[in-house]
């Protein structure tokens, strides 16, 4: 699959959804890198630039970035020199992580979206957040037709080129079975 450069007004998602192999399964049970890849979206960031926005050592952001970089989530782009000289690696997110299925993996003890999701709440603030909640009764049948329109309208979002004048969102999702 060859996806296009990254400086193309395109889509940057292209490809079937498939299951995560173990390393990338391991690579995206980390909010953190969930975080890194949502930073690096719609712009090629440096490790220093990453741990910045991060509030994080830049230590330990190279080692999240170089997992994502091994498993394909991050795309290392040209090297540049930065304002002292020094070389620089910008680093853009793939949209890879989009198209892993990781069904019937081990859950880890934490859900990493959600905490990449908490974390970003956070950064914005709680009176930013749009946020809404139903409650529904459904048949297998219907559950199953749900799921597939709610993720399919995702999957056409996803997969739409990035408005270079529009407004950066966020969408976070969890669906449970009330007890």
């Amino acid at each position: 699959m060859t996806e296009p450069p990254s400086s193309e007004p395109v889509g940057r998602i292209s490809g079937e959804r498939r299951p995560a192999t173990d390393a990338e399964a391991r690579a995206l049970a980390s909010a953190v890198r969930i975080r890194i890849l949502r930073l690096c979206l719609d712009e090629a960031l440096t490790n220093k630039e990453i741990a910045e926005r991060l509030g994080r050592n830049p230590a330990s952001v190279l080692h999240h970035v170089r997992t994502l970089v091994d498993t394909g989530f991050l795309d290392a782009e040209g090297v540049r020199r930065g304002t002292r000289g020094a070389r620089e690696v910008p680093y853009r997110a793939t949209g890879k992580s989009w198209l892993m299925d990781l069904d019937g993996r081990p859950a880890p003890a934490r859900d990493p979206i959600l905490g990449a999701f908490l974390a970003e709440v956070a950064a914005v603030g709680e009176q930013r957040l749009d946020s809404s909640r139903l409650g529904l009764r459904l048949g297998a049948a219907d559950l199953a037709e749900f799921r597939r329109r709610l993720y399919g309208l995702l999957d056409e979002y996803a997969r739409l080129p990035a408005d270079p004048d529009g407004e950066k969102w966020a969408v976070y999702l969890g669906m449970h079975p009330d007890s």
